[in-house]
């Protein structure tokens, strides 16, 4: 039986229970792994500061190619921790009805995008426009 709560394209079938649970099933799992990785880069992070990069005893290779990894695992943790808010985001509005509708248009992203990529807050075209700028 069709769910008709979720917002879908002129030219797509509702959404399914099985796709709904299909999607929570995928941003659950990405919850739980991405909260993990974010455990890990932080753990690695806060080793890396311990450290210190002052160059004391170190020769100047040393020091930079920790200044470049430290940089690198800052990086890898603002990007999973902005992967994460987006996928509790995803969650949230799965659970208030509004998933599916685009953040800038309020026209239906279309099931087949969210289904290939579940976090998606923005139609096609709204997607492209902003990639423009």
């Amino acid at each position: 039986m069709p769910s008709t709560s979720l917002t879908v394209r002129a030219d797509e079938d509702p959404w399914t229970d099985e796709e709904i649970e299909q999607v929570r099933a995928e941003l659950l799992g990405g919850l739980d792994r991405l909260a993990a990785e974010l455990k890990t880069s932080a753990a690695e992070l806060r080793d890396l500061l311990a450290s210190g990069v002052d160059g004391a005893g170190n020769d100047q290779a040393d020091v930079g190619s920790t200044s470049l990894e430290r940089d690198a695992e800052m990086s890898l943790a603002a990007n999973q921790q902005e992967l994460l808010s987006q996928t509790e985001k995803a969650l949230e509005r799965l659970g208030d009805g509004t998933y599916g509708i685009c953040e800038n248009c309020g026209q239906p992203i279309g099931k087949l995008r969210l289904l290939a990529f579940p976090r998606a807050t923005l139609c096609m075209e709204c997607k492209r426009k902003e990639e423009r700028r």
